[in-house]
């Protein structure tokens, strides 16, 4: 006759079995409920609609849905420390510019997170340039005569941009910075709401990370230079900064995924594989084109020393012009 001792052994042992068996089953069925992927930045930016067109194919090899959620704020910060802070099981990635990582700890002497250590990287997924852009009544028609008109009034022109220490500020700066110009800096809560004002007449130019391309297309924004070592295949005519007289003028960033630290290596390996996989399908490829933009496949450990060299790049700027963040 069984004691209760006895039983209570045979179920920890029943219990001990089951958990032998199940373990390797649950780690290799991820995913196995929603994915949330947290945009760091408003909808409508680049940011955003990279996001959510690699979000449906990576539905669609998983298996599972994957939900695009935009938490803007704080130059990237709010919805970068929403991941940070969730759990690290594979569920919630962060799609970040890469100011996030390569910038912010420059311009906040308080994070509510470190990037370093708080975050990994998952995928890069785009290497994004930035457009000097205008209205068509600009008394501008080109790049040269921009820096002129600039020269000639200090003060007196505006920029917009997604936010202190985003690409498209810096870019600025750093035009600013070469030519020994003024202009005013206004800064909003995504790249999107700036492009609405200076349609509106509120700024008289910004850097554009690809939003307002199809505005440009159709004559109702001026395109003057590009922000990039390279020129644009979409805008071949179009001259680089650099080309123009600035130096080695040089913007671009590269937008990717993070998940919390801590994540399994291997849901951030399968990710990886996969949006890899999904950035050479034409649609996608096309959408980023779009944008002005191209495909930024990488390992975790490439996509890690690109951020580490922005960082570097982008740090010097920030020190030489004291930008300090919202």
């Amino acid at each position: 006759m069984r004691t209760n001792a006895d039983r209570r052994a045979l179920v920890a042992a029943a219990l001990a079995a089951l958990a032998v068996a199940t373990g390797p089953v649950r780690a290799q069925a991820w995913p196995v409920r929603p994915i949330r992927i947290v945009v760091n930045f408003p909808p409508g930016g680049a940011a955003d609609q990279i996001a959510r067109v690699i979000a449906q194919p990576l539905q669609e090899t998983l298996g599972q849905p994957v939900v695009v959620e935009n938490r803007a704020g704080s130059g990237g910060n709010l919805g970068g420390d929403v991941v940070a802070k969730s759990a690290p099981d594979g569920y919630t990635l962060l799609m970040s510019s890469g100011g996030m990582v390569s910038v912010n700890p420059h311009i906040y002497a308080r994070m509510p997170f470190n990037p370093a250590k708080d975050l990994v990287p998952v995928a890069a997924a785009a290497r994004v340039l930035v457009f000097l852009v205008v209205r068509p009544e600009h008394p501008a028609t080109d790049a040269r005569a921009f820096l002129a008109d600039l020269k000639a009034h200090p003060g007196k022109r505006s920029f917009g941009s997604p936010g202190n220490g985003s690409s498209p500020h810096l870019a600025a700066e750093m035009l600013k910075a070469q030519a020994g110009v003024f202009a005013v800096h206004v800064p909003y809560r995504g790249a999107a709401p700036a492009l609405t004002d200076l349609m509106g007449g509120q700024l008289d130019f910004l850097f554009d990370p690809g939003i307002a391309l199809g505005h440009v297309k159709a004559g109702r924004l001026r395109l003057l230079a590009v922000g990039s070592p390279k020129r644009s295949p979409l805008f071949p005519e179009v001259p680089t900064l650099a080309e123009v007289g600035l130096a080695g003028f040089d913007a671009d960033t590269v937008f990717g995924f993070y998940a919390p630290a801590g994540t399994p290596p291997e849901a951030v390996n399968r990710l990886n594989q996969e949006i890899n996989r999904i950035l050479a399908t034409a649609p996608v490829k096309e959408r980023i084109a779009a944008l002005g933009g191209e495909p930024a496949p990488m390992t975790t450990a490439q996509f890690h020393a690109k951020a580490m060299e922005d960082s570097e790049r982008f740090g010097a700027i920030i020190r030489a012009r004291r930008i300090v963040g919202d």
